[in-house]
């Protein structure tokens, strides 16, 4: 298992339009991202570190124009493929693969290489960074990795994810919700 040090902001990205990595953020979704900033703005966030996809990187630019820091892009922060093609039952696949870490469906990823893949991006991201980083990424890869620090149930956290979401990593280790939009 990856060992992350230091202290992490984990994010879910705004409401977006659609899954396919070039969605972009709805109305609300850019709303959304204001208010993140707004929440985000006052602590002393050194770095700031975003999946590829076009609806967690709009959600990171508030924050990153505010802060006056760069939004780095890392390909290990995209969201888990379930699998290859579109299933009615996703749900209860996605189930399925959050109790079995080792299943992947055909054209998909593990959960357990999900995890390894997440655990060393935020390895890298927090590495040499001085203070916290916020981290902005998508729900089924927070859930994965929500569950490898405190070995919650990844269904039900993913279940439980609103967007956006934001949960405290302290460099213990010990995970927090900080805030989600609704509340």
């Amino acid at each position: 298992m990856m060992i992350v040090t230091g202290e992490l902001y984990l994010i879910r990205h705004c409401r977006a339009a659609g899954q396919e990595p070039e969605a972009p953020l709805t109305a609300e979704g850019r709303d959304q991202a204001l208010r993140l900033r707004d929440r985000l703005s006052d602590l002393p966030i050194a770095r700031i570190v975003s999946s590829p996809f076009l609806r967690a990187r709009d959600s990171a630019a508030p924050l990153a124009e505010w802060l006056g820091l760069p939004v780095r892009i890392d390909d290990r922060l995209a969201e888990r493929v379930l699998a290859a093609e579109p299933a009615e039952d996703w749900q209860d696949r996605l189930r399925r693969s959050f109790a079995d870490p080792a299943l992947a469906w055909p054209g998909g990823e593990s959960g357990a290489a999900a995890t390894r893949r997440g655990l060393a991006a935020l390895a890298d991201a927090a590495a040499g960074a001085e203070g916290p980083v916020a981290v902005v990424s998508h729900g089924n890869l927070l859930a994965l990795l929500l569950h490898s620090f405190d070995d919650r149930d990844g269904f039900a956290a993913w279940a439980a994810l609103s967007n956006p979401d934001v949960f405290h990593i302290d460099p213990a280790g010990t995970v927090r919700r900080c805030w989600k939009d609704d509340e």
